[in-house]
């Protein structure tokens, strides 16, 4: 059955050429928009769009009226922690009493609080709480996401999480990539022990997600006091090994060269970037990695956000994701993350738009077929409320302004 969307006030990230991977420097700051227009999906496939006055009744089967609303692609959210047990609250009080993330995490919160409550939980109620939480992103406009693993800590964990993402991603319409982010810290059982935890994971954990084919990327938290530039080179030649591509998390409080390393060994992605020097930016030049920033998280931790308006301005690509776990940032709303991208790191609505369509699309590996408006790619759409513009979306934050979101 082909259906057509008819009346669209605008239709807005189009790409006429499916071989537009990614938008980079000024090209971010152009969304590509048709003012009352149509569009044309069959078999959950984009087949046409174009201008109202252009459309041929004879060729709708099935209509569906937008008059007033919005139509765009569907969010993509390149980096969440969207499987954990429990919420951290009490450590958000410790940190408006004036304690700090790295004091929490010495106190025995943090990632590792997380990972208790973790190995104490049940597959089944991990995916419980899971699809609670995919459905909600979901109604705010996400229609692909990426999930880590990370908040397990041991192989048993680890690989409960990443067999929690197996079952999403079978059960649900979303669009789901999963990662193994056993490195994310050092358990307390291997303490003065880190070369004896990443050998567990390299030489227990991996051959297991192999076998079972549970991950499509492996990461790390490259990072002072967490992971050290070695190790992630040693995590990344690992997962290089059993066809896992890189995403890591690199810059969150210092620069360490994670950017560098993460240049060498071709990651997808790097993720955080809230500290970056001019060579960071400098090298990032000569990759065809994808710089991601997580506004959410430096909003939530009061750290800095990561200078994307000089990196869009030297030329480079960027994208933006939310970072949705129990301790830095619980929210994956990415309205809300375009509003702190136009608000704090002065991106324009077209540029932090871009960064969550097609150039998060990029960062997941799924921009053949995601990310923009463009014949062949999959019907993945966000019809929006009546509103003015788009512009609406990142200027009346906190609201929901999406009606429906079609995947698929």
């Amino acid at each position: 059955m082909k259906t057509t969307y008819t009346n669209i006030k605008q239709l807005a990230g189009i790409q006429e050429n499916k071989t537009v991977k990614k938008l980079s420097g000024k090209e971010m700051s152009v969304l590509n928009t048709i003012e009352d227009a149509y569009l044309h999906t069959e078999n959950g496939y984009i087949t046409g769009f174009g201008k109202m006055a252009e459309l041929s009744k004879s060729l709708i089967q099935q209509e569906i009226d937008c008059s007033g609303k919005i139509v765009l692609p569907a969010w993509c959210d390149s980096h969440t922690h969207l499987v954990f047990a429990g919420t951290r609250e009490t450590e958000f009080v410790d940190r408006i009493s004036g304690l700090t993330y790295e004091e929490i995490a010495a106190r025995g919160g943090g990632i590792i609080n997380s990972a208790k409550r973790l190995q104490s939980s049940t597959e089944e109620e991990l995916y419980q709480a899971a699809w609670a939480r995919l459905e909600e992103i979901k109604s705010h406009g996400t229609g692909a996401v990426e999930i880590k693993s990370g908040y397990g800590l041991s192989l048993d964990a680890e690989l409960k999480i990443l067999r929690v993402i197996k079952r999403l991603k079978v059960d649900s319409d979303l669009t789901i990539k999963a990662t193994f982010l056993g490195a994310h810290a050092v358990p307390p059982e291997f303490k003065g022990n880190k070369e004896g935890y990443l050998d567990m994971l390299i030489h227990e954990v991996l051959p297991i997600i192999h076998q079972e084919g549970l991950a499509d990327y492996i990461d790390i938290f490259c990072e002072t006091n967490y992971f050290s530039v070695a190790d992630a080179e040693r995590i990344m030649e690992a997962g290089t090994n059993f066809g896992l591509q890189s995403k890591i998390h690199v810059n969150q409080f210092t620069s360490i060269g994670g950017i560098q390393a993460g240049i060498k060994h071709n990651a997808l992605s790097l993720d955080h970037l809230e500290v970056m020097t001019d060579q960071d930016i400098a090298d990032l030049h000569h990759s065809e990695t994808m710089p991601t920033a997580l506004p959410s998280c430096s909003f939530f931790l009061k750290i800095p956000f990561a200078p994307v308006r000089k990196m869009i301005d030297e030329g480079l690509a960027i994208a933006l994701a939310t970072d949705y776990n129990p301790g830095s940032t619980p929210s994956g709303k990415i309205p809300f993350v375009i509003s702190l991208a136009c608000i704090y790191q002065r991106l324009t609505p077209e540029e932090a738009i871009n960064a969550v369509t097609l150039n998060s699309a990029y960062a997941m590996g799924i921009s053949d077929t995601h990310g923009s408006i463009t014949v062949g790619k999959k019907a993945n759409l966000i019809i929006t409320k009546e509103i003015s513009s788009y512009n609406y979306i990142p200027y009346a934050f906190g609201g929901n302004h999406i009606e429906s979101v079609v995947l698929g």
